[in-house]
């Protein structure tokens, strides 16, 4: 009993450390928080992890979040999870209101509060992304990452340290799940090791999904929704580096086809393969009906991949969306279909995926070429199918490159990847996309030190939305990884009925 009185005593010290007390005498103005991440006014959902957030330039900051309040800590607040849970909850369908004071030079200042609106849809809770320093050539340190959202959990899936060393490493890129599970999923393996590591119904295969008919090792996938398939694109891929101009490289494709690879029967199929049309970037439709994919034309002047040819033209590159019917039941195609001609607008579309529902189609949008994420005029699009009009996606966009979008699997979360933090280094960045077809404010996802990514060196790119974590251990990818992978079989024909 003697102890008690010093365990409330403790208890009441640790409460009053965790929630300051605001300033009594301030100077209020009229104007909103330049706070970082710029939190101010989004819309979130009831499950995200807590929006911790700075103030430059100034000595301490409080901010009264709901009913409680946090800071105290110089110019950072950072939330208890707890409550900030349990203040989500209640806020469902309604809003939080946030008010921010900071002090410089013993004098404080109120400013005028903001919301933070809650929606009722959650977002998946999980997701995936590569994380790589800025390098074009070289592959010395490079991830696959996945992030709890619901706190700050972050796990490596697999690593290329754990195979390789030196510049000349091994390359690792476009992991992609069915139906956001990892019970079926997919990664590559370039270089060092070379294959394709799928995971099928929880069984680690893997495979060199490269013979001696096709153009390369397949590349750009999508799995089929219900059927163990698996969509690829087939490109010979080349850079074009910039000495003066921001965009730094060029990415371009001089050859691209589609296949088909099934995983249980371990044969690769030809979709597509016409030499004047480089398709690429294949999406299934969430109902398994439809494949879309993107398409340039181009004619060599010269010979056939011409490549000197092409750095000299390939600003003449740019991309429409196409999609093809298919039958499960007699597993062919139909014939391709125009969806959205960025032609005609004098503009590029790549990397397209189609809403839950079917209703709209999201892309990456610019000025030519394939790979956006470099192109500082590059927005993320969104389709109406239903009007064949776009959606005002202006507060979706900045001015600097945006790409990689992708629906949760409720429709109502767009997932981006996004330069306009610095201009530099790609960040994940989530929108709000209501029942109505309206976007709101994007917001970048949550960090524990709301600090991380300012200090961060690194790029978060090409993210995914998981419903699970992947569960197979970097262990067993990097043993698998030793392995001779499989080859399978190639059939030429086309599927037609």
């Amino acid at each position: 009993m003697k102890h008690k009185p010093y365990i409330f005593l403790v208890l009441l010290l640790a409460a009053c450390a965790k929630h300051p007390s605001l300033p009594t005498s301030f100077t209020q103005v009229n104007a909103g928080p330049d706070i970082w991440p710029d939190y101010k006014d989004v819309t979130v959902p009831p499950n995200i992890a807590p929006l911790n957030f700075l103030v430059d330039s100034v000595d301490d900051v409080v901010a009264q979040i709901g009913s409680q309040i946090y800071g105290g800590k110089a110019n950072k607040v950072q939330i208890d999870e707890d409550e900030w849970h349990e203040m989500l909850a209640s806020a469902k369908g309604k809003s939080l209101p946030v008010a921010v004071y900071t002090k410089q030079n013993e004098q404080w200042t109120a400013y005028k509060p903001f919301s933070i609106h809650v929606a009722e849809e959650e977002i998946e809770p999980y997701v995936s992304y590569r994380v790589l320093p800025p390098t074009f050539v070289g592959f010395d340190e490079l991830s696959i990452r996945q992030r709890n959202l619901t706190n700050f959990d972050e796990t490596i899936i697999y690593s290329n340290l754990q195979i390789s060393e030196g510049l000349e490493g091994q390359c690792i890129n476009c992991h992609s799940y069915q139906n956001y599970g990892t019970d079926n999923m997919m990664f590559h393996m370039r270089f060092q090791h070379p294959g394709t590591m799928i995971v099928s119904n929880g069984e680690l295969i893997f495979v060199n999904l490269k013979t001696d008919e096709m153009i390369s090792a397949a590349a750009y996938n999508n799995w089929h929704p219900t059927l163990p398939i698996i969509a690829f694109s087939t490109d010979h891929t080349m850079q074009s580096f910039h000495t003066r101009d921001v965009t730094k490289v060029e990415v371009m494709e001089s050859a691209s086809d589609l296949v088909i690879y099934d995983v249980k029967k371990n044969q690769v199929q030809v979709v597509l393969n016409d030499s004047s049309e480089f398709e690429l970037f294949p999406s299934w439709s969430p109902d398994g009906k439809w494949l879309y994919y993107c398409s340039a034309h181009y004619d060599y002047q010269n010979k056939y991949e011409d490549t000197a040819e092409l750095l000299e033209r390939y600003r003449t590159l740019q991309y429409n969306l196409y999609r093809l019917p298919f039958d499960a039941e007699t597993m062919t195609f139909g014939n391709p279909e125009l969806v959205y001609d960025a032609v005609s607008r004098n503009r590029s579309a790549v990397q397209p995926r189609v809403s839950q529902d079917g209703r709209y189609v999201l892309f990456a949008e610019g000025p030519w070429g394939l790979f956006h994420i470099w192109h500082t005029s590059a927005d993320i699009q969104i389709l109406d199918l239903q009007t064949n009009e776009l959606v005002n996606a202006e507060l979706l966009n900045s001015p600097l490159p945006e790409s990689y979008p992708s629906f949760s699997s409720n429709d109502r979360w767009i997932l981006f990847e996004s330069r306009r933090d610095d201009g530099n280094y790609t960040r994940t960045y989530f929108a709000y996309f209501d029942k109505q077809g309206r976007l709101h404010k994007p917001f970048e996802v949550p960090a524990q030190d709301p600090e991380y990514f300012r200090l961060l060196l690194r790029s978060w790119s090409r993210p995914e939305f998981m419903k699970e974590p992947v569960r197979v251990t970097p262990k067993q990818f990097y043993e698998k990884a030793l392995s001779e992978p499989i080859k399978p079989r190639f059939i030429p024909s086309f599927f037609r009925p």
